[in-house]
């Protein structure tokens, strides 16, 4: 993991100025490998809401040149000051919908970070980028530390796809990746928690809308796969990056001793999560083996601190969790849905 930072008594030649009205500094030196980029308030009392309501341009151009925006020492204490950043950010806040992790809503909108134990890593991954209408932007604030570890990695879904041999992108971009979930009492999230329903009719004809194939194993069992692209073009930028959940639902992702358990209770075909290419054919291990050494070179990472709040470009950069000890406390928001720019229609969608 690249921790190194780069010497902070200087502003980069390439950065705006600071803003006299606010005592605000635009930084995207303080790190070596430019990831995130930082907005430090400098005055106690420096309203974020108000802030970005007046430099909402230059934060969308510095979030999509840097990847990740890290907004330090400004005065958010709780989820509604949260929300109300998230409000003067972006245009349009989510529910969580077609989910694939637990997480609790604290307010309209905004929801505990994944609820996974403190002592599991979470993996780099582009939040929802199995789904057919994502985020462009997850938003995350820090209202307590933990007291050791639990840092959010990042890496830049540009250099990933620049860092993977020609011939693996380009069978991934010829075929895609197959992402098969099943929904098993007790093992995994149930469907009604990952649709957040109690009909399965409800199930279906949300399958339908977003191309995926849903399979009734039994009365409580449900089956579901979809094909969807490996490469994506940023729909502002232009630019290509690697944005899916290949490898981090595939089986041999999790811990060995997991991945054992999990095999030995469930059909290989049973499994919780899995991916394929989209062809169905298995993704090779020397494959996946690329694509994790090329995450774990491009991964870097910050500590945070009470009242933060971190921007993260969901096309350009996958985000991850550290394990931790203490009460640490993230929140984290989804915005900015890819159909509303695209001019998909979304209506019915979460």
């Amino acid at each position: 993991m690249n921790d190194a930072v780069a010497p902070t008594s200087t502003t980069a030649a390439t950065d705006p100025p600071r803003t006299a009205e606010a005592a605000v500094e635009i930084r995207t030196d303080w790190r070596a490998d430019g990831l995130p980029a930082l907005v430090r308030a400098e005055a106690p009392g420096t309203g974020l809401a108000a802030w970005l309501s007046g430099h909402r341009e230059a934060v969308d151009r510095l979030a999509h040149e840097a990847g990740a925006v890290l907004f330090r020492g400004f005065d958010v204490s709780d989820d509604k000051g949260f929300r109300e950043a998230l409000d003067a950010l972006s245009s349009r806040v989510l529910d969580y919908g077609e989910r694939s992790s637990p997480r609790s809503e604290v307010s309209e909108g905004v929801y505990t970070s994944t609820e996974y134990p403190a002592d599991q890593h979470i993996l780099l991954h582009n939040e929802q980028s199995y789904t057919d209408n994502w985020p462009l932007r997850i938003v995350f604030f820090c209202e307590r530390a933990a007291t050791k570890g639990g840092r959010t990695p990042l890496a830049d879904s540009r250099r990933v796809l620049a860092g993977l041999r020609p011939e693996t992108v380009e069978k991934f971009e010829r075929l895609g990746v197959r992402y098969v979930r099943n929904y098993l009492p007790d093992i995994s999230l149930s469907w009604q928690e990952a649709f957040q329903t109690e009909d399965p009719a409800d199930v279906e004809a949300y399958c339908a809308r977003a191309g995926i194939t849903a399979e009734w194993v039994d009365d409580e069992q449900l089956r579901t796969h979809q094909v969807r692209p490996a490469v994506h073009r940023h729909p502002v930028t232009g630019e290509r990056t690697w944005f899916n959940h290949a490898y981090f639902f595939h089986v041999s992702s999790l811990p060995e001793e997991v991945s054992e358990g999990l095999l030995a209770a469930v059909e290989p075909e049973d499994l919780p999560y899995n991916t394929y290419y989209g062809d169905g054919s298995p993704i090779e291990p020397e494959t996946l083996d690329e694509i994790r050494s090329v995450l774990d070179a491009g991964t870097t990472g910050f500590d945070w601190e009470p009242g933060d709040v971190l921007l993260v470009e969901n096309m350009i950069t996958a985000h991850a969790r550290e394990p931790f000890e203490g009460p640490r406390r993230i929140l984290a928001a989804m915005a900015d849905p890819v159909g509303d720019l695209l001019g998909r229609t979304t209506e019915g969608k979460k």
